[in-house]
């Protein structure tokens, strides 16, 4: 016996509306692998939570390749509308930016330790010395700050030292 048809508006509740979230978003990342399985089609699919959050599945190697794949499709399809060469160049550079960004929000997603799960151990390794790199040059920033700010008090202090020498020296005489 299948269930009644459900209304299709905004869930009030706050906790039944992301438990709602969860289970549709993992119904339909399955469908998207299933899709991807049984026919062989190149799926991809973006969700972003209400917090921000992003969840993805791309059924070939790279996620930016399939939407540069979209983008060169979308496209063609528009380019009989785009009739001057300058229109088609801001567009192609517009499409290159994009997929830039993409590819530059993912890469801080994995240095911020989100969505390490699809990366491989080559690529965590490589991670890990980019962050490591990463770590020194800071430390070694905030050390060089530290010396210079060091140094400064240092030198207020001895103009202090002598102004107060100078001070005691009039006192006496």
């Amino acid at each position: 016996m299948g269930r009644g048809k459900v209304e299709l508006k905004r869930i009030e509740n706050k906790i039944n509306r992301q438990v709602t979230f969860a289970k549709r978003r993992n119904g339909l990342l399955k469908k998207a692998y299933e899709l991807s399985v049984l026919c062989d089609a190149e799926v991809a699919l973006i969700i972003f939570s209400t917090r921000g959050k992003l969840y993805e599945f791309c059924s070939s190697s790279s996620m930016s390749k399939t939407v540069e794949k979209y983008h060169k499709y979308n496209y063609a399809a528009v380019e009989g509308s785009q009739p001057s060469t300058d229109s088609q160049n801001t567009y192609q550079e517009y499409l290159k930016l994009k997929t830039r960004v993409e590819v530059l929000q993912q890469s801080q997603r994995h240095i911020l330790g989100e969505d390490l799960g699809q990366l491989n151990t080559k690529d965590l390794e490589q991670l890990e010395r980019q962050v490591d790199s990463s770590l020194r040059q800071i430390r070694s920033t905030r050390t060089q700050h530290m010396i210079d700010e060091l140094t400064e008090l240092q030198q207020k202090e001895e103009s202090l030292t002598e102004m107060n020498k100078s001070l005691r020296m009039k006192v006496t005489i």
